[in-house]
């Protein structure tokens, strides 16, 4: 089950020819589950302002497995927060505090371009695709 983070969808989406993006094509084609969640979702969505290309992106993540954020979700995307702070690393965007705990919860391996989940990883059971 692999967790697909938002860098990688923009770049998919956008047709840019990445390592993560041919990762993913090959995830797809061998009909591997792959999973979002809502705040994946939502900034994916947002940043899309054509209708059309819109309601296509909505439909394309219809057919994906959706992995539900609880409290416990939020609580750990907290601590991990909290825990690398400690260790004198502030993520930029604590979203990805969220998206990590969300793969974490569910056993999901995430995929992503994002160099604050490569911070994360060292400190917590966070498993990513390399």
């Amino acid at each position: 089950m692999v967790l697909v983070d938002t860098t990688v969808w923009i770049d998919f989406f956008g047709d840019k020819p990445t390592s993560e993006v041919a990762e993913l094509e090959r995830l797809l084609n061998a009909g591997e589950d792959i999973c979002t969640c809502g705040i994946i979702l939502t900034e994916v969505l947002q940043g899309i302002r054509d209708d059309v290309a819109y309601r296509k992106t909505l439909s394309f993540f219809d057919d994906l497995l959706y992995l539900p954020m609880n409290r416990e979700v939020f609580v750990m995307s907290a601590q991990l927060y909290r825990s690398l702070r400690r260790r004198g690393l502030t993520i930029r965007k604590p979203v990805d505090c969220m998206i990590a705990s969300v793969a974490i919860t569910h056993g999901a391996i995430l995929l992503h371009n994002d160099r604050d989940f490569d911070q994360i990883k060292k400190y917590c059971s966070l498993r990513v695709i390399s």
